[in-house]
């Protein structure tokens, strides 16, 4: 992911057709499910399942469900997050992943949001972000 949303939609407005538009960017836009893209960065990042699993905070049942594909219900919002966290993405792969799950992205002007881009950035752990949104009063993620 090398150009900015709004390079993107100036090369997407000069061009005659979307196959082309694709064509020239395909390595900027992912077409595949959730799952393959949650799947696309442990393989980008080389992290093995068990570690996502770890890192995520999450019970360790239901992310494999996740990470499988096997959940029938939509994730919450915090449950993506959290997995961004196992994962160790970018802010700019968490907003893509919120943005895949249907979800809004990460928003600075919130207190919580900042606090979790702040800790995304930082490679700042779950459990310790949660510390640090408790002390604003705010809820942690789960």
């Amino acid at each position: 992911m090398k150009k900015s949303t709004d390079e993107l939609m100036k090369i997407l407005k000069s061009k005659k057709t979307v196959e082309d538009y694709f064509q020239e960017n395909d390595n900027e836009i992912f077409f595949g499910t959730l799952t393959e893209l949650i799947n696309y960065f442990m393989a980008k990042k080389h992290i093995p399942k068990k570690d996502v699993v770890k890192n995520s905070g999450m019970k360790r049942e239901y992310c494999y469900e996740i990470l499988q594909g096997k959940t029938n219900k939509k994730i919450s919002r915090d449950k993506v997050i959290m997995l961004c966290f196992g994962l160790s993405l970018t802010t700019d792969e968490t907003q893509q992943l919120l943005k895949k799950s249907g979800y809004a992205p990460l928003y600075v002007r919130d207190t919580r949001d900042s606090i979790i881009v702040f800790s995304i950035a930082n490679h700042v752990s779950v459990i310790n972000t949660n510390i640090k949104l408790s002390e604003y009063g705010l809820s942690p993620l789960e």
